[in-house]
């Protein structure tokens, strides 16, 4: 699976390591994702997210289902 946020579509950044020298190297930034589960009270049923903790704060702020509606439109889901 992809480590993208499925409520607001956060990738993974590429930078570089940067060592006491000054030599640069890539690296990933990774998303900070987790799993969770949700019961979404509009369809009666439990859904399953992999989602980052900004994804988590969206939820919290704007609700399940708009949040979910608002991913639909945007293509993250």
């Amino acid at each position: 699976m992809s480590k993208i946020c499925q409520i607001t579509g956060k990738v993974a950044m590429v930078g570089n390591n940067v060592s006491h020298s000054k030599r640069r190297t890539k690296r990933t930034f990774d998303v900070n994702l987790f799993r969770k589960k949700f019961f979404w009270v509009e369809q009666d049923m439990w859904i399953d997210l992999r989602i980052s903790a900004a994804g988590l704060r969206t939820i919290n702020k704007i609700g399940l289902d708009a949040a979910l509606k608002q991913a639909a439109e945007k293509g993250y889901l």
